[in-house]
């Protein structure tokens, strides 16, 4: 099966990216894992000014994945631009690499772009706008308000020609205004989903384990939420799909693509496995391979979905009564 994979302007080998915030940027995992036989990958959120994070712990486990407050630690916009980007145009000059840009306003991810927007070694930028670790300063995620949302999209819109991936939360009430808002201000892709909110606690202190106490929920437990996102999100928009949450192998992936999306990421799964991402992209070839599929294009949105159609409510208990009657 051919892996090859064209998007928003931007060829790929395979459609499996590492996914921001477990790669830092690519360095950290260049001695465990073949950066270069994956599709891409997506750096750490980078801020405008340096963050040191927040206080451990950082991750926790629980049975259907972890919670993460790392709190979008990171070197800084500067720092990035002058070591980061020259490493990886030197280090991984065939890697699809996009930049993750995070910020409290409008006008910190306006200027962070601003800042790395001329440099090598990445082909466009991905808008972190949904991390429940770092809200805006009213408190609420850019992807939750819709206005919000396309305010920064079309202020970095303006200041750069290359892709940029929209990222967007798990939790949103309706997806459509949010969809739209990213389309209209100029997005090129979208990435769904980010973490949802969670929160662990120590069975024996009841106390949180996380030192900022709650966090984001990654892992096999966003899978089903992330295929919904996805799902909804194809028929709301045209634009190209980037899906994740919960990629453990090489089926997970073929279900994201099969629900919309053209690309997928993997995150939580590389924390228990380096490899995962490599092993993701044999394992996405031999399903397809098993299957007769010659591309794995192929396989964008050939799933059957069933809707459920609402019955009323009266009818269902005039017929449970009929059933007690009769029986």
């Amino acid at each position: 099966m051919d892996l090859g994979v064209e998007s928003f302007g931007v060829q790929f080998r395979n459609p499996v990216l590492l996914a921001s915030g477990t790669c830092g940027f690519g360095a950290e995992v260049l001695s465990v894992t073949c950066v270069e036989a994956l599709g891409g990958l997506v750096t750490k959120s980078v801020t405008l000014e340096p963050r040191q994070g927040n206080r451990a712990p950082r991750v926790a486990e629980f049975g259907a994945g972890m919670v993460n407050s790392v709190g979008l630690a990171n070197p800084g916009a500067h720092i990035v631009r002058r070591e980061k980007l020259p490493w990886i145009e030197k280090n991984l000059p065939e890697t699809q690499v996009f930049v993750s840009v995070a910020g409290h306003t409008t006008d910190e991810y306006i200027e962070v772009v601003e800042i790395l927007d001329d440099s090598p070694g990445f082909v466009g930028f991905e808008l972190n706008l949904s991390c429940p670790n770092d809200a805006r300063r009213s408190g609420l995620p850019f992807a939750l308000d819709p206005d919000a949302l396309h305010q920064v999209v079309r202020g970095v819109r303006k200041r750069t020609e290359r892709p940029i991936l929209v990222k967007l939360a798990p939790n949103t009430p309706d997806l459509g205004p949010i969809v739209r808002a990213a389309a209209d201000a100029g997005g090129d892709a979208l990435t769904l989903v980010n973490t949802l909110p969670g929160l662990v606690l120590n069975p024996d202190t009841g106390r949180s384990v996380l030192g900022a106490g709650t966090g984001g929920v990654s892992g096999p437990a966003l899978r089903a939420v992330g295929l919904h996102a996805v799902w909804s999100a194809a028929r709301l928009t045209n634009l190209p799909l980037v899906g994740v949450g919960g990629i453990g192998n090489g089926r997970d992936a073929a279900q994201y693509l099969e629900v919309g999306a053209s690309l997928v990421q993997v995150g939580t799964a590389s924390f228990w496995d380096p490899r995962a991402a490599e092993r993701v992209v044999h394992e996405l070839h031999r399903l397809g391979e098993s299957r007769g599929i010659r591309r794995v294009t192929d396989l964008r949105g050939s799933a059957t979905v069933s809707e459920s159609q609402l019955v009323n409510r009266q009818e269902v208990g005039e017929s449970d009564r009929e059933r007690a009657l009769s029986g």
